[in-house]
């Protein structure tokens, strides 16, 4: 039995099958989503979404989606679906579908009559090119299948309307054309394995509409330009592969590139293998050298913090980077990553001009979770191996931060580190309404003050193991400044951590950011401190999608992520879960409690499968609704929540084979 299988009764009900997404992408930044019928739901959702660097930095949609018709003694059968304004869906494809299979490839089996039709469809590797094979399972009589192309030619932040400007100008190439809607856009290839037809009727489809943009309260409709269909006869037992691209192929090695695709995937059999699969679709290497699919070490390589509409941001790249490397035997990725990022943050630094596609890089915390990382890479590397590469690099932020480097980590006399965020949010709580953080943590914040205590011990520990005595000790003793400072600014009577102390200001609200305190290497508490702190985050914010952004029992607890966006900035942070968080709860638990806790955590766990084939097929939503049912809301795919279950697996082995 498949372990990402649909049946007919679930993919003919729209109310299960349009709130489940389908994601694919070809690790260098270009994707293909839509919905398990193929309705696009989002703005976001494309057969081929690819970066446009000439235009801006965004990516763009340039095939919505493609139709295909099964023709047979006259009689037609659309197999798409789109959703029109008016709450109309046409033309109900969906009800042909017999089965939908992701364990593999994308693959929905359509039942028309006596006909039986299989669709694969596949992301080619480091090129802008999305495959998609139709077989003829079976039929009988002759069969003909027509292809309707959806142009959309558009940023995913913009819609595309019906207009005068667009270019109906194509051309034919081999076995396909290529056609331009806009100047400044790349050319779109399509092409057939098959020698086919194509027949010019341009026209617009108006009123298409997007339901998860009209959830969000934007604009939600547009108008799709098909300038034509293709149309080819197909035999039983027979494969058709079609291709869409920015670059033009050998039409006739388009089965054999498609059966080498599928050569290089790993089967989504399991939990594990699904996260995997999931880790690699956050891959992202940016091709300085060219086009080739040849890895090239010149290649910048970086982690895209998930889909569909994050880029690489600095904070979620160290956070995520142990969990979607080291943690499933990848070491060689973390060290491309790294090598990327090193470059910013000696940029940063030095206050050179950044040279790589960063984002975020100058937020405070940033190089306090690179030590972090790094930290993770030694572990699992070795001492020899980990200061070798990356000793120097840890010995130059924690003296950067000593010597006040940073613009906004302010390193006081009594070893704690302090950050201006009242008027711009400089944590990963983010969220801003009007221009203003909605969770304005300023001042002495917990994690950050976490995070500087573990990066300078960890960095003394290095000094002592390479001879450096003198070096070490002086480290220690300021570390020993922190711990006593740490205690006395966040340790309160009620057993758990202020989350962030600015003068007389100070925030009680229970929050999940004392988690990194405990989970961290290095903690500055005592082991009953650490204990008090575990406890309430079980008591207060331990669901099973996570820990909450805050405690129910707290003043402004709002935990579904749901209505207009200005509704959700006020809920982003609020009381919603991240399963994030829950991985570093659970590493604490680990820490304090060793094999006690490990059926805990194994039936934690089993909340995060559960996902698997609820939303986003094969990966983990951005964030959860606090309360139950605790729906996955956000983004479809988040690099740090599949990182942090993938390091968190992790641990549960190194903790059930220690005695």
């Amino acid at each position: 039995m498949s372990y990402l299988r649909f049946e007919k009764a679930v993919m003919t009900n729209l109310q299960e099958s349009l709130r489940r997404e389908l994601l694919r992408t070809n690790r260098s930044g270009a994707y293909s989503s839509s919905t398990l019928v193929d309705c696009n739901t989002r703005k976001y959702h494309g057969l081929l979404v690819v970066p446009v660097p000439e235009l801006d930095d965004d990516n763009h949609v340039l095939l919505s989606s493609l139709d295909c018709t099964v023709i047979q003694h006259g009689a037609e059968f659309n197999l798409g679906l789109h959703k029109y304004q008016g709450n109309t869906f046409s033309p109900n494809g969906h009800k042909y579908i017999r089965e939908f299979d992701a364990s593999l490839v994308p693959t929905t089996t359509y039942r028309v009559g006596g006909v039986v039709l299989k669709k694969e469809a596949i992301f080619q590797a480091y090129e802008d090119r999305i495959l998609i094979r139709y077989t003829l399972v079976d039929a009988h009589s002759a069969t003909t299948l027509r292809f309707r192309p959806f142009l959309a030619f558009r940023s995913v932040r913009q819609f595309t309307h019906e207009n005068m400007t667009a270019s109906r100008e194509y051309k034919e190439i081999d076995h396909g054309i290529k056609t331009c809607m806009y100047a400044g856009y790349p050319d779109l290839y399509m092409q057939f394995s098959k020698k086919n037809e194509f027949v010019f009727m341009p026209d617009w489809y108006r009123g298409i509409e997007y339901p998860k943009e009209q959830e969000r309260g934007y604009a939600s409709n547009e108008d799709l330009y098909v300038p034509g269909y293709f149309e080819m006869p197909i035999k039983k037992g027979e494969s058709i592969v079609f291709a869409a691209s920015t670059s033009q192929t050998k039409a006739t090695g388009l089965k054999k590139l498609f059966d080498d695709e599928i050569a290089l995937r790993q089967p989504r059999d399991n939990f594990y293998h699904c996260l995997v699969t999931a880790a690699h679709q956050f891959h992202f290497r940016d091709r300085r050298s060219g086009s080739s699919q040849e890895l090239d070490d010149n290649d910048d390589r970086y982690l895209l913090a998930g889909y569909p509409w994050f880029k690489t941001r600095a904070r979620d790249t160290f956070i995520a980077l142990p969990g979607l490397t080291l943690a499933i035997g990848e070491r060689d990725y973390f060290e491309h990553v790294m090598k990327t990022a090193e470059k910013g943050l000696r940029e940063l630094m030095e206050e050179k001009p950044l040279s790589v596609k960063i984002y975020e890089i100058e937020q405070p915390d940033v190089p306090l979770w690179a030590i972090w990382a790094i930290q993770q890479y030694v572990k699992d590397a070795g001492k020899d191996e980990g200061y070798s590469r990356y000793g120097q690099l840890v010995y130059d932020i924690v003296n950067y931060i000593i010597k006040g480097g940073h613009p906004n980590l302010r390193l006081d006399d009594n070893g704690l580190v302090y950050s201006n965020g009242r008027d711009q949010a400089v944590t990963w709580m983010n969220s801003t309404a009007n221009g203003r953080p909605v969770v304005p943590r300023s001042g002495y914040i917990v994690e950050f003050n976490a995070l500087w205590y573990n990066a300078q011990k960890f960095c003394a520990a290095m000094l002592a193991d390479q001879g450096r005595q003198e070096e070490a000790q002086q480290l220690e003793e300021r570390a020993a400044v922190t711990k006593q400072s740490f205690v006395e600014t966040f340790v309160n009577e009620y057993g758990y951590l202020l989350d962030y102390v600015d003068g007389q200001n100070m925030d009680w609200s229970v929050r999940p950011n004392m988690i990194f305190a405990v989970a961290l290497d290095y903690s500055p508490l005592s082991q009953q401190q650490m204990k008090s702190v575990v406890d309430i985050c079980t008591r207060e914010l331990l669901t099973p999608k996570g820990l909450r952004s805050l405690s129910p029992k707290s003043g402004g607890y709002n935990p579904m992520y749901v209505g207009p966006q200005t509704q959700r900035d006020y809920a982003y942070h609020q009381g919603t879960a991240w399963p994030w968080l829950g991985g570093f709860y659970m590493e604490a638990c680990l820490k304090l409690y060793k094999r006690s806790r490990l059926s805990f955590i194994e039936r934690q766990m089993v909340g995060y499968e559960d996902e698997i084939d609820y939303h986003a097929i094969g990966t983990i939503s951005e964030l959860f609704d606090g309360n139950p049912p605790f729906h996955g809301r956000g983004a479809m795919a988040f690099a740090m929540n599949v990182a942090e279950i993938l390091r968190t697996l992790k641990l549960l082995e190194k903790y059930s084979y220690q005695k």
